[in-house]
C-alpha cells in the first residue's frame, strides 16, 4: 500500500526538498503551505505529482484538511528565524507553538501513524558546555527556541498522552539548494554565497568567530526518513541532526570564498543579533544509536552543490 505523506512548510527550503525524496521513495505526498516564506518555485518540477493545500497551520480546518487519510505528518512549517522571533515574538509563538497544537490534535484525531518535527538546536541557547547534547539543560535564548522547545514537549505529552508515535529533529544549520538568499533573514551560507558571486561585501555579524556546526541538506533529509520508521524506544524524544563539527563564521566565509574564484572585497562587520547564540555544535551519537543516523555529505561537498545552484539561479557563471 502506497504511504500518503503530508508535509506542512513543503514549499520551503527544506520542506521542498523533503517533498522530492519522499516521492522518490514511492509516496503519495500532499503539501501544506501558506506561501508566507515558502515558494511555488520549489515545487515547479513536482507541481504535477503533489497534491498543494494553501493553508496556515494555525488553521485547525486546513490542518484537518491536509492530514486526513494520511500516514505520516512530517511538520516542517515554522517562522525559523530567531531574528524574526525578536522582531515579533507573538506572530513565532502562533505559528511555531499554536500551529505545533494543531498539527498534533489533527493527526492525533485522524490515526495518523507517526510526526516527525522540525526542531532547532536553538532550544539549547548558551550551553555551559559543548558539543550540545540531548541530556543537557535547555536554556533558549530566543523566542524562536522558546517556540520550538515547546513544540517538543507538546510532540512528548501526545506520545505519553494518547499513544501518537513522534520523533523531534533538532536541526542544526541546515545548508543546500532551495534556500532563499535573497531574504531579509537569510541564513549566512546562501548570503555569503550569493554576496560572493555578485562581488559584494558579505556582512558578517560579531567578530566572526562565534562556531556553528553546518549540515548539508540531503543528510537532514535522511534523517527525517529515519525517523520515519524508527522503532518505538525513539518515540517522543528528540535528537540532534548535524555534522558533529565545529566551523567558525570566518572559516566558512573563507572556505566559500575559495571555491569563487574572483577577488574578493574584505567582509563588513556588524554588531551580533539579539538572542544569537555565540557557539553551537553537536553530538549526534544519540541520532545514530537510537535512529541510525549518520552525515554522508563531506562539508566542502555540500557547498559546492549549493554554490552551483546559486549561480545557476543567479545566472552567474562559477
Amino acid at each position: 500500500m502506497t504511504q500518503t505523506s503530508v508535509v506542512t512548510g513543503g514549499a520551503g527550503f527544506i520542506g521542498s526538498n523533503l517533498v522530492r525524496t519522499l516521492l522518490q521513495a514511492g509516496h503519495q505526498v500532499r503539501v501544506l503551505d501558506d506561501l508566507s516564506t515558502g515558494r511555488l518555485v520549489n515545487l515547479d518540477d513536482v507541481a504535477g505529482d503533489v497534491e498543494l493545500i494553501h493553508g496556515d497551520v494555525r488553521d485547525r480546518e486546513a490542518v484537518v484538511r491536509a492530514v486526513a487519510g494520511a500516514q505520516l505528518v512530517f511538520h516542517e512549517a515554522a517562522i525559523p528565524s530567531v531574528a524574526r522571533s525578536v522582531d515579533d515574538p507573538i506572530t513565532s509563538n502562533e505559528v511555531n507553538v499554536a500551529g505545533t497544537l494543531n498539527v498534533l490534535v489533527a493527526a492525533r484525531d485522524a490515526k495518523v501513524e507517526r510526526v516527525v518535527y522540525a526542531s532547532s538546536a536553538a532550544v539549547y541557547g548558551n550551553a555551559d558546555a559543548l558539543p550540545l547534547h540531548e541530556g543537557m539543560p535547555m536554556r533558549p535564548a530566543s523566542p524562536y527556541g522558546v517556540s520550538k522547545l515547546a513544540g517538543e514537549r507538546y510532540l512528548e505529552a501526545f506520545t505519553r498522552t494518547w499513544g501518537l508515535a513522534t520523533i523531534a529533529l533538532r536541526y542544526l544549520n541546515v545548508f543546500g539548494p532551495r534556500q532563499n538568499p535573497g531574504s531579509d533573514y537569510a541564513a549566512a551560507i546562501p548570503r555569503f554565497i550569493s554576496c560572493t558571486l555578485a562581488g559584494e561585501a558579505p556582512t558578517v555579524f560579531g567578530d566572526g568567530e562565534q562556531a556553528r556546526d553546518f549540515v548539508f541538506v540531503d543528510d537532514v533529509l535522511r534523517a527525517n526518513l529515519l525517523a520515519s520508521t524508527a522503532p518505538e524506544a525513539a518515540w517522543g524524544r528528540a535528537f540532534n541532526v548535524g555534522r558533529g563539527e565545529r566551523r567558525t563564521v570566518n572559516d566558512l566565509l573563507a572556505k566559500i570564498r575559495s571555491l569563487i574564484p574572483g577577488d574578493h572585497p574584505d567582509p563588513i562587520h556588524a554588531p551580533q543579533r539579539p538572542g544569537e547564540i555565540r557557539d553551537s555544535w553537536s553530538d549526534i551519537r544519540a541520532a545514530f544509536e537510537g535512529l541510525g543516523y549518520k552525515p554522508a555529505v563531506a562539508f566542502e561537498e555540500g557547498l559546492r552543490r549549493t554554490i552551483e545552484w546559486i549561480a545557476g539561479r543567479e545566472g552567474v557563471a562559477t
